[in-house]
């Protein structure tokens, strides 16, 4: 207040009089309303009060400027030539403007413009034109609208100067509320990268499935693991999904019977990602990868297996659901005897040398169930595992081609969105925070700041305060944040 009151006096100089007139409480609403900001807090206060945060404090001089009741604008040459038969010096310039005056006239001092819409579109200079979009975009009757639309109600409304789409179009791109409610690109984001194993049983894929119907034993989530040469399947029903529970299951069913693998890719999930799992990966020289947060194709071995698992359980099941896990390796069977696309080969075939013996074999007997031999039996076995690393070789050649055809085709369809460090960006709401999503929850979120690419497609993100976040995020779940 001694502050304040030193610019009091160092005004009053600049006055030819003053007074000073005590008010009492009940005269002066406002000021006491005001006064209680302090100590109060916002739901009590009437919603009549108005409140204006300033940036700095009314003591500190202002800063010299300039005043002029109009900007220079292209607004004046046409008016000095229509009121007052001003032309350029240029001969160019005054021939153009000769030109242009012909559609615009002047009436009580306002250029107005000729239009094919209406009879005549009044002329605003630059600072108008922003007064005029952010009133007819977000004030009492705005709603938003895209740059074209906005753009033609404007003209509908009367308005006009030259760059009038272009302007809606950089105002609504900028827009805070437009950028956070904008529709989700459905397009991929991102050229799609094969991935392939380099031999059978090196690279898993995990991911669970569920909440199931409670079968026997409280079982009601799944765990399935696939390998991606081979597209050998594992899974085991769970009651609970544990970080313990994965360990046991990758040690017991996956290290056990097939070896170490090189790699192991699983999504973001708590159970994957806890310092337990990551300490056993890393003991056994396991390479532990994440795919991106909210992009599952990244795991797309794993997600095809688990609809192919899940349709198999569908169609197995009638009324009583709860007897997925019983069913559940009947499911696995089939999928390990039924030849996969990729590889032309059955997952049987590829994990040991030949095929295996269906139960239709036995109720009607095959060619090989009738010409069976039980003495060279053995031998031929043996033939077909020294013959197995060529239909491996088969099977890999024959998977590239179709990754390349796969690639292709997805490729063909990608509307790439990139990023560069420093970048500001929204993320998706709906992944990011599903559990607070609604009708009327914004489509994004943000912004946040780019710090690193990963790889293509692929970024890490922190908050504007400084807090990075903890798991990379792809390019499909982000969009493009305008200041």
């Amino acid at each position: 207040m001694v502050m304040y009151l030193g610019k009091v006096k160092n005004l009053i100089p600049a006055f030819d009089s003053f007074d000073i007139r005590h008010i009492p409480r009940t005269g002066n609403t406002r000021a006491d309303l005001l006064s209680k900001l302090a100590t109060s807090a916002p739901a009590e206060l009437p919603k009549e009060v108005f409140l204006e945060t300033l940036k700095c404090p009314t003591t500190e001089e202002p800063q010299a400027v300039l005043r002029t009741d109009f900007e220079p604008s292209w607004i004046d040459p046409l008016t000095a030539y229509l009121g007052e038969g001003v032309l350029p010096h240029d001969r160019r310039e005054a021939r153009k403007l000769r030109s242009q005056a012909s559609r615009y006239v002047l009436y009580e001092g306002r250029l107005y413009k000729r239009s094919y819409s209406l009879p005549l579109l009044r002329c605003l200079r630059p600072s108008e034109a922003c007064i005029a979009l952010q009133d007819v975009h977000e004030g009492l009757c705005g709603s938003h609208a895209g740059a074209r639309s906005l753009s033609q109600r404007l003209l509908r409304q009367g308005y006009y100067w030259p760059t009038l789409l272009r302007d809606a179009t950089e105002y609504v791109k900028r827009c805070d509320r437009c950028q956070k409610n904008a529709s989700v690109q459905r397009q991929p984001a991102s050229e799609l990268t094969p991935l392939t194993a380099p031999w059978p049983f090196a690279q898993w894929g995990m991911d669970i499935l569920g909440p199931f119907p409670t079968a026997s034993g409280q079982r009601k989530f799944l765990l399935v693991a696939i390998d991606y040469f081979t597209k050998w399947v594992e899974a085991e029903p769970l009651a609970k999904i544990t970080e313990a529970k994965v360990q046991d299951f990758v040690w017991k069913t996956l290290i056990c019977r097939f070896g170490l693998p090189r790699a192991l890719i699983t999504d973001n999930g708590r159970q994957f990602a806890g310092a337990r799992f990551a300490e056993f990966c890393e003991g056994l020289n396991v390479s532990h990868h994440f795919t991106s947060v909210a992009h599952p194709q990244a795991n797309g071995e794993a997600e095809v297996t688990n609809r192919t698992l899940l349709q198999g359980l569908k169609t197995r099941l009638d009324r009583a659901k709860g007897a997925w896990a019983d069913e559940l390796y009947h499911v696995l069977w089939a999928y390990r005897t039924t030849q996969r696309v990729p590889t032309g080969e059955t997952p049987f075939a590829l994990a040991f040398g030949t095929e295996a013996v269906i139960p239709i074999e036995l109720k009607l007997p095959s060619a090989r169930i009738v010409g069976f031999n039980e003495q060279l039996n053995p031998q031929d076995l043996r033939a077909n595992l020294d013959l197995l690393e060529e239909k491996r070789e088969v099977a890999r050649i024959r998977m590239a081609t179709y990754q390349r055809k796969v690639a292709r085709y997805y490729n063909s369809r990608v509307k790439n969105k990139a990023f560069r460090v420093g970048d500001l960006v929204l993320r998706r709401a709906a992944v990011s925070r599903p559990q607070s999503q609604g009708k009327l929850v914004p489509n994004w979120e943000g912004p946040y700041e780019v710090v690193e690419v990963v790889r293509p497609g692929t970024y890490r993100l922190k908050e504007l305060g400084g807090l990075t976040l903890p798991r990379p995020w792809n390019s499909e779940n982000l969009r493009m944040y305008h200041q």
